[in-house]
């Protein structure tokens, strides 16, 4: 039997070429050289069909009706893998897409290939790590902040994929999701669903945002903060803090918290070592904003330098254990940029907090009266003293829109 010289199939002209010469060595015996032939022809034929010739994957919605009519199932009988029937019937309809939840399901309990739910050839589904239920992602408030489309609310899974994947991936997740993160200043009711979809949001917004010179080691320190504080006097300080920081390669945002978390802070490190500080601005107050953000920056100088891979979320109304080390450094370094131990200790508001000697010493200390107000308020323990020096509503509008 004669041979051809074979070659890759470009044209039509070869592709016919080859199908007449393996039809003619179809009979070929095991172990000759036309049953060698006829193998690398096959092979050859295949590659370009499957180029050229595409088989297209059936409708994922004509898939499940296949099935149903196979496996003589109703529309009732597919709510425990969509949802309700309201779901089910949209999605028959074409009016709903399918989600992750349900693509999972209907592959699990019907055995409907995923590369056909998924419209894509040789798709796999993603993991679903068993520690997570998506459902309890508050997307809905997410959605309303706008930080994700109204029409992802009943996504939560890809939703969340998403985020995890804007934030960082694998080294966000395990952040946020795969550990428990001992450096939580928490309250008894933190949910940590939403700590971590706030948390996310707030890595993903940080690796979007570009800053006007790189983090250097090193650069972040006391007398780089307090150089900061005194900008505190400024009516738009909180703003002028954030550009300062900025020139130093530090990112500073804000970011609202979400329902039970009572979060105010966070400071944590991009892997690229960029310090991230992100405030809620829940208390709107100058005095809670000063204090938040020097102690976010006392963890980024004390604990993250060394160990980038940490991160700390806080509820600062929460006094930290005496076994906590770290918060009670951070409080204490706070609390001495924005007043130095030795200054305060000599003044006379320390033991005389009048109105009038809290101005005298803001003037002599060169800070906003409210940093002196707050600390007051803090060590006494009485939040009813100096209200109207602690700069009620001023630094939450500052931020919004900018």
């Amino acid at each position: 039997m004669n041979s051809i010289v074979i070659k890759p199939i470009k044209t039509e002209a070869d592709y016919d070429a080859a199908l007449e010469q393996i039809s003619s060595l179809m009979d070929a015996e095991a172990g000759t050289d036309e049953a060698d032939e006829l193998e690398v022809l096959a092979t050859l034929v295949e590659c370009y069909e499957a180029e050229h010739y595409p088989i297209n994957l059936p409708d994922p919605i004509a898939a499940i009706r296949f099935r149903m009519e196979q496996s003589e199932l109703s529309q009732r009988d597919l709510i425990p893998y969509i949802g309700s029937r309201s779901k089910v019937s949209e999605v028959l309809s074409g009016k709903r897409s399918l989600t992750l939840q349900m693509i999972r399901s209907l592959h699990q309990n019907l055995g409907i290939p995923a590369e056909v739910l998924l419209k894509e050839p040789g798709a796999t589904l993603p993991d679903n790590p068993e520690s997570i239920d998506w459902s309890q992602y508050p997307v809905k408030v997410m959605a309303k902040l706008g930080w994700i489309g109204q029409d992802a609310c009943d996504r939560a899974e890809e939703v969340m994929r998403d985020l995890i994947d804007r934030a960082g991936g694998d080294r966000a997740v395990a952040m946020m999701l795969c550990r428990q993160n001992e450096n939580i200043r928490r309250n008894g009711q933190m949910d940590r669903y939403a700590l971590q979809a706030w948390g996310l949001q707030l890595m993903a917004i940080a690796r979007e945002t570009n800053l006007p010179t790189h983090y250097k080691s090193g650069t972040l320190t006391a007398e780089l903060a307090q150089k900061m504080v005194r900008l505190s006097w400024a009516e738009s300080a909180p703003r002028l803090a954030k550009e300062f920081l900025a020139r130093y390669g530090i990112h500073l945002i804000y970011l609202p918290h979400l329902p039970r978390t009572r979060l105010d802070g966070a400071a944590l490190r991009l892997p690229d070592g960029t310090p991230v500080i992100g405030l809620t601005l829940r208390h709107d107050r100058l005095d809670n904003f000063w204090f938040s953000l020097c102690h976010e920056l006392a963890h980024q100088t004390l604990h993250l330098e060394e160990n980038p891979g940490d991160a700390f979320f806080e509820d600062l109304s929460v006094e930290p254990p005496e076994s906590n080390i770290k918060e009670r450094q951070a409080d204490d370094w706070a609390m001495n940029v924005l007043i130095p131990t030795a200054q305060w200790q000599s003044s006379e508001v320390a033991v005389n907090p009048t109105p009038t000697n809290v101005l005298k010493f803001a003037r002599e200390v060169n800070i906003n009266p409210a940093i002196i107000a707050g600390r007051i308020r803090k060590e006494t323990g009485n939040y009813r003293l100096l209200t109207h020096h602690v700069g009620h509503g001023e630094v939450r509008k500052l931020f919004i829109n900018k």
